[in-house]
C-alpha cells in the first residue's frame, strides 16, 4: 500500500481533491461539522503537498 500511496499522480490527486473538499466544506455545511471537515481535508491536503514538495527533484 506505501508505494500506491506514494506515486505522485496518487499525491497529486489526495492534494488536489481534499483542498478541493477544505475549501468548499463551509458553503455545504454549518457549524462545527464544516470547520472539522475543512480542518481533516486541509491537514491530508499539506500532508500530500509537502510529500510531493519533497519528491519534487526525483525521478518518478
Amino acid at each position: 500500500m506505501t508505494p500506491l500511496l506514494a506515486s505522485r499522480p496518487v499525491l497529486w490527486f489526495l492534494f488536489l481533491f481534499n483542498l478541493l473538499v477544505a475549501t468548499a466544506a463551509p458553503f455545504v455545511t454549518d457549524g462545527a461539522q464544516a470547520v472539522l471537515t475543512a480542518v481533516g481535508m486541509g491537514a491530508v491536503a499539506l500532508g500530500a503537498g509537502v510529500s510531493l514538495y519533497r519528491t519534487r527533484g526525483r525521478a518518478a
